[in-house]
């Protein structure tokens, strides 16, 4: 009874470590490159053409 006992727990434990990770629903994740793309039309939008100065994918600043 006691190897049963002690399988079972082995055994859930094992079920219990495989879980599935699931992202949040609507969420995607964006790669450094599409990042780069998305924050350089934004610079020029606000910017202007030949206006902007720096971008990262994070931050833009203008002349």
């Amino acid at each position: 009874m006691k190897r049963i006992a002690t399988l079972a727990t082995v055994t859930l434990a094992a079920l219990l470590c495989t879980a599935c990770v699931i992202a949040p629903n609507g969420e995607r994740v964006v790669s450094d490159r599409e990042a780069l793309t998305q924050m350089s039309e934004q610079a020029i939008k606000t910017c202007g053409a030949g206006n902007v100065k720096d971008v990262t994918h994070k931050s833009f600043t203008c002349k």
